[in-house]
């Protein structure tokens, strides 16, 4: 008789047109489809877990997952590739390996970074719009570097925390928040991309640190601004939520010593594909 096998799974996808990671009732989720896709080869329900709950529009590079099967007699590469086979073109499960029986997609993450990009000024690209939030005026980089690094630290972050999905505590520790320019478009159009790296994230945090970060890059506020909101604790006087479009999971971390640690390493230019 086969044993369950529990696998790690690296997902991409193109998060446009669903509403989020999480199953709803009636809509469209990634979690939903790939539950359906691994049902199908289980003969029976799977539950997938994802690393994060990636809300609607929000894309991913290196989403990672943990399901526990059944069974599963091949390779456990084959397995990523029977799961595609009932996928849409925008959901793409990258690779899968075995990991422990206990091993769990958010109790055992240690660390995540998102990417956000963004247009810096131009004209509107049609091509790309789902990827990229345009600024319709060019922001300062040497402001929002200087307001980004003190981001940087173990911090209470109630201030970049919106309301809906309230924790135990606020309190999390970001290793990086950079600012890095990126090659011009294809149609001369400037990029940057803010790249958040911490322990865990609070509800919208990345996207009201991008949307507080432009503010300071308008000159609406110095970049001291944000040792301000830090120390206030009210999301109500910070930036606002940069729209999920521009957002993407990057990569996922658990543990120092893992061999199968996700890194992205070179910049996101479109829609992720296979």
């Amino acid at each position: 008789m086969t044993s369950p096998r529990t696998f790690k799974l690296t997902v991409a996808y193109d998060g446009t047109d669903f509403s989020g990671w999480q199953i709803q009732p009636g809509r469209m989720t990634i979690q939903g489809w790939l539950e359906r896709s691994v049902a199908k080869l289980a003969g029976a329900r799977v539950h997938v877990v994802g690393s994060g709950r990636t809300d609607a529009g929000v894309h991913a590079i290196a989403q990672v997952a943990s399901c526990t099967m059944p069974r599963w007699n091949a390779p456990a590469q084959k397995l990523a590739t029977a799961i595609n086979v009932a996928l849409p073109d925008s959901i793409l499960v990258t690779d899968a390996v075995d990991a422990p029986d206990d091993f769990h997609a958010i109790r055992d993450s240690v660390s995540k970074r998102y990417r956000y990009q963004l247009q810096n000024g131009g004209n509107r690209n049609p091509l790309e719009h789902r990827y990229w939030y345009r600024l319709r005026k060019r922001v300062d980089l040497d402001a929002m570097a200087e307001a980004a690094q003190l981001i940087v630290g173990r911090k209470d972050f109630a201030c970049f925390q919106s309301a809906g999905a309230p924790r135990t505590t606020t309190v999390r520790h970001v290793t990086a928040c950079d600012i890095i320019p990126l090659p011009d478009g294809p149609w001369g159009e400037s990029r940057l991309a803010i790249e958040v790296q911490a322990d865990g994230f609070l509800y919208n945090m990345v996207r009201n640190i991008v949307g507080t970060l432009i503010y300071v890059g308008l000159g609406k506020h110095p970049p001291c601004w944000v040792t301000e909101l830090l120390a206030e604790k009210k999301r109500e006087l910070a930036g606002p939520t940069a729209p999920p479009n521009g957002l993407f999971l990057k990569s996922v971390w658990y543990g120092p010593n893992d061999p199968g640690a996700i890194e992205a390493s070179h910049g996101h230019q479109s829609a992720p594909s296979g």
